[in-house]
Parts: structure tokens; C-alpha cells; sequence
């Protein structure tokens, strides 16, 4: 399921324009990446958890060249399923 259908889909369940729609789930996706980048996380009970983690510095290998490489530290935000998420994936 692409963008456009996740709208289509959030329109007709909840009864709402595609343009009520989009603006919902724009609204939800910004309200996330707002609460993430200020290192917050946020958890939707049944659904699942979007966290922050941090990936500590460390030395890599190019591949094509064998040269030792720095790789900085990231933070990198992270989905934990919830159970009932799992559930029904799996059930």
C-alpha cells in the first residue's frame, strides 16, 4: 500500500474527503517526526512504538578498496511492533 492508497483507505473508513483525509495523515506522519527528532518517542498501544536509538561511531571497511573508514554516530528512529499488531500479522 502506497501514500495515495493509505488516503483512500483513511477516506472511506472514516467517512472523510481524500482532502480531510490527506491532511489527517499528514498531520499524524508530522506530529511522529516532530516528536522524534526532539528525541521523544511515541507509542500507539495495540499498534506499536516509534523510538529514537543511537548508533555509536565505529570503523568500517570499503569494500571495493579495503581502506579503514569512520562511520559517525547516528540516531536512527526504529518501529517496535505491538502485540496486537503482531497478532494479526501473524494470526
Amino acid at each position: 500500500m502506497n501514500k495515495t492508497q493509505l488516503i483512500d483507505h483513511i477516506a472511506d473508513e472514516a467517512q472523510l474527503t481524500r482532502q480531510q483525509a490527506a491532511r489527517a495523515l499528514e498531520a499524524v506522519l508530522g506530529a511522529v517526526t516532530h516528536t522524534l527528532a526532539r528525541g521523544g518517542d511515541v507509542t500507539l498501544v495495540g499498534f506499536g512504538r516509534f523510538i529514537v536509538d543511537e548508533r555509536a561511531a565505529r570503523k568500517g571497511r570499503n569494500p571495493k578498496t579495503g581502506d579503514v573508514v569512520d562511520i559517525p554516530a547516528v540516531k536512527m528512529p526504529k518501529f517496535r511492533p505491538g502485540k496486537a499488531l503482531k497478532d494479526a500479522v501473524n494470526g
